[in-house]
């Protein structure tokens, strides 16, 4: 049923059927259950060659085809997939991923500091802030939507035992990298935001409709902290290969 509303991005059908479902082209595909869905440019590849993944599927955007790995890791099948930066892509992928068996995914990626946190530090989001799109296509309209408790606590377990500091967050997650003014800055982080990135809340919203477990390991790249002084830093490179090994602990424990 859709809820009808004068602003189009306010109307939500509840409906979880769609004209075009995720698994509509009926691939000869089936993926393993376990995923790790991460934002780490070309270590995907990297990291699939070396440990000799197999390529067991394609997604095809109009700009670029993605390869999906499958590992072993542990003795489990593990699916390895390299995210595309921004909410509406990440979550097609993400949902097509989820239409040929994925059930229970983990993205890692990096994430803006509004407040004085260092770089390289691994913080996990419990909640996001929807000032996206792509979010209230799976989820009715609301201010927030929390990450998978499953979720967080498999993240939070993983850390604590390997002795890995970090925080739990709440994330400003947007679509306009080139339209954080510095009022809204001020304003998400008066309301609690301390990181923001691009991803979270519809990646969040597609896990609930989906009836899947989904969380995310962020780490610190650039700072907002000074509004006067926007430090780029080194965009968090000291952390992605980390990133990446605790992933596949994490998925390895939900």
């Amino acid at each position: 049923m859709i809820h009808k509303h004068a602003i189009p991005i306010l109307e939500f059908d509840d409906n979880p059927q769609a004209v075009i479902m995720p698994n509509h082209e009926g691939l000869d595909l089936q993926l393993p259950k376990k995923c790790i869905y991460a934002f780490l440019e070309e270590e995907i590849d990297c990291f699939a060659q070396e440990v000799g993944a197999e390529c067991a599927g394609k997604f095809i955007s109009a700009t670029k085809t993605y390869p999906v790995y499958v590992m072993s890791y542990k003795g489990e099948e593990v699916c390895l997939a390299q995210a595309p930066v921004g909410s509406a892509p990440a979550a097609q992928f993400m949902d097509w991923l989820i239409g040929y068996g994925v059930e229970k995914i983990i993205s890692t990626g990096t994430c803006g500091v509004l407040t004085n946190i260092e770089e390289n530090a691994f913080l996990v989001p419990v909640r996001a802030l929807r000032d996206e799109g792509a979010s209230y296509h799976y989820a009715p309209p609301s201010r927030y939507m929390d990450v998978h408790v499953e979720a967080v606590s498999a993240i939070e377990q993983v850390l604590e035992q390997l002795g890995v500091p970090y925080e739990e967050v709440m994330t400003w997650s947007t679509d306009g990298f080139y339209r954080e003014t510095a009022e809204k800055v001020a304003y998400r982080k008066e309301e609690g935001c301390a990181v923001v990135e691009m991803e979270c809340a519809a990646l969040a919203a597609v896990a609930q409709l989906r009836k899947v477990v989904w969380g995310e390991l962020l780490f610190t790249a650039d700072s907002l902290a000074d509004l006067d002084n926007y430090d780029q830093r080194d965009w968090g490179s000291e952390a992605f290969d980390k990133a990446l090994e605790l992933c596949l602990e994490i998925v390895y424990h939900m």
